[in-house]
């Protein structure tokens, strides 16, 4: 199993930035899929989730309004719209793969490589 995010960069406070997150090596549709985010000196924390079949989603408070979280189970491709972003949303970003819809990190199975987003002046 492979998840490979792209599209992280460097960018300034109040722009927006899409990052991705190509999968292969499992069923796609059949998990809920994920996205976490770690800033440096600080633990992983969750930031957003899709079921399934793109019906569900739920979002950390610190996000919810800015990003959008969604999926195309035809390109086996998960997507995170970020807007409005600010210096605290700078972090490496990963989506994961869960059988379970959950915030909760310990339910993922597949783990992607992050990418990294920065917020910055």
């Amino acid at each position: 199993v492979q998840l490979q995010a792209s599209g992280g960069g460097l960018v300034q406070p109040g722009d927006s930035l899409r990052v991705s997150c190509a999968a292969s090596g499992l069923t796609f549709s059949t998990y809920a899929m994920g996205w976490f985010r770690q800033a440096p000196g600080k633990e992983r924390e969750f930031v957003a989730v899709i079921s399934w079949v793109p019906g569900s989603t739920y979002y950390a408070d610190s996000v919810k309004d800015r990003f959008t979280i969604s999926r195309d189970n035809a390109k086996n491709t998960l997507y995170l719209q970020m807007n409005s972003l600010k210096p605290e949303d700078t972090a490496v970003y990963y989506c994961a793969a869960a059988e379970a819809y959950s915030p909760m990190a310990r339910q993922y199975r597949y783990w992607g490589q992050g990418t990294q987003v920065t917020v910055s002046s």
